[in-house]
Formats: structure tokens, C-alpha cells, sequence
């Protein structure tokens, strides 16, 4: 067992790609469990050896890569403390908010061999929960939107031009009424912990969503 820091071997990279491709996997999966598209535009694909459904649709599949794409900058300098997949209404208010928080440890005692294998256990068990989750959830008014958004540390706000990484595609403050949600109940759903990466999942659901 090495005990290594974030600097060696570049492993902010390592957990930026692992992460990336865990959350675009589990967007694809609340969009579709949560109905905000129809279950047409869904395709049954493998991920993590579970059945997951990803979208065919090519103009909302770019939006998701483009977003992630922005993300992993920060995700590498762990700079991102949470990633944030707001459900709106019509109103766009938010009625659901699926809270990725996520935290890196400054020194990492690695084992390579069953490192990835390890963490891909524990995101399967976070994809299978996500999975699972309208039984715990109240149904969402029709009409429904998307978006996500990333909580980042002071520093990291203070340097965002300087991390857009897609021309056209800026980062842009969150609206305060994407951020807040009032009268919400907290659902925790999942909690992972490795020697790369903790992530807690949780859901904020407004307690009237009609």
C-alpha cells in the first residue's frame, strides 16, 4: 500500500474521467427514471455490468458532454464540491435537486490493482439506487426541465472565465431560485467511500410539487 499525494501520478485526472463518466451515466438515469423526457428517446446500454438507460437524443446528449466536459477541469483541481441536477416546473422552480457531493482526500493510500475495481463496485451501487428512486420520491408535474449546476470552493469562483474549456458554452451564476428550494425534505440515497473519492447522494424534494 503507497500513500501518495493528489500531485503523483496525476490522480486528480484519474478521479476527473472516473467521476465524469459515473455522471453522465447517472444524469441520463434521473432524466430517465424521473420522466423528464419520453421513455423513447431512452436505449437499455450496460454500464458498470447493471442495464442503466441512456438517451438517443443527439442535441440533449451534446448539452450533458459539453456540461461534464466543463466540470472536469474542476473536478481534477477539486475545486467542485458538489454537481447538481435541478428538476423545474413549468415556473422553473425547482420541485427535485439530485445533490452529488463530492470530496477528495489530500493524501491517497493506494492499492492499483483493486483500486478501480473497488470504486466501480461502489458507483454501481450508487447507479442501482438511482435506479430505484421513485419509490421514494412523489411523481413530478408534466412539463418538467433539466439543468445542472456545479457548487465550486471561493477560489475556483473567483477564476471560472478562465476554466471554460467550450467556446459559447460560459459558465453563468445560478439563478437564486435553481439554488433555493423551500419547504424542501431531504432523501439521502447513497454514500460511497474510497481511497480516491467520497461522493454523498442525496435528493431535495419540494414538499408541494402541484
Amino acid at each position: 500500500m503507497a500513500t501518495l499525494t493528489r500531485q503523483d501520478l496525476n490522480f486528480g485526472q484519474v478521479v476527473a474521467d472516473i467521476l465524469c463518466e459515473f455522471l453522465e451515466v447517472a444524469i441520463h438515469l434521473i432524466l430517465y427514471v424521473r420522466e423528464i423526457y419520453p421513455s423513447g428517446i431512452f436505449q437499455k446500454r450496460k454500464k458498470y455490468n447493471v442495464p442503466v438507460q441512456m438517451s438517443c437524443h443527439p442535441d440533449l446528449n451534446q448539452y450533458i458532454q459539453d456540461t461534464l466536459h466543463c466540470v472536469k477541469p474542476l473536478i481534477e483541481k477539486n475545486e467542485a464540491e458538489k454537481v447538481v441536477v435541478v428538476i423545474m416546473d413549468k415556473e422553473h422552480h425547482p420541485v427535485e435537486r439530485f445533490v452529488f457531493e463530492i470530496s477528495q482526500p489530500p493524501l491517497l493510500s493506494i492499492s492499483s490493482e483493486t483500486l478501480l475495481s473497488h470504486v466501480e463496485q461502489l458507483l454501481r451501487a450508487m447507479i442501482l439506487k438511482i435506479s430505484v428512486c421513485d419509490a421514494v420520491l412523489d411523481s413530478n408535474p408534466p412539463g418538467c426541465t433539466f439543468t445542472v449546476l456545479v457548487h465550486t470552493r471561493e477560489a475556483a469562483t473567483r477564476n471560472m472565465e478562465k476554466v471554460q474549456v467550450i467556446k459559447d458554452f460560459p459558465w453563468i451564476v445560478a439563478d437564486e431560485q435553481e439554488v433555493h428550494m423551500e419547504e424542501a425534505k431531504l432523501i439521502p440515497l447513497k454514500t460511497m467511500t474510497s481511497d480516491i473519492l467520497k461522493m454523498q447522494l442525496y435528493v431535495e424534494e419540494r414538499t408541494q410539487k402541484t
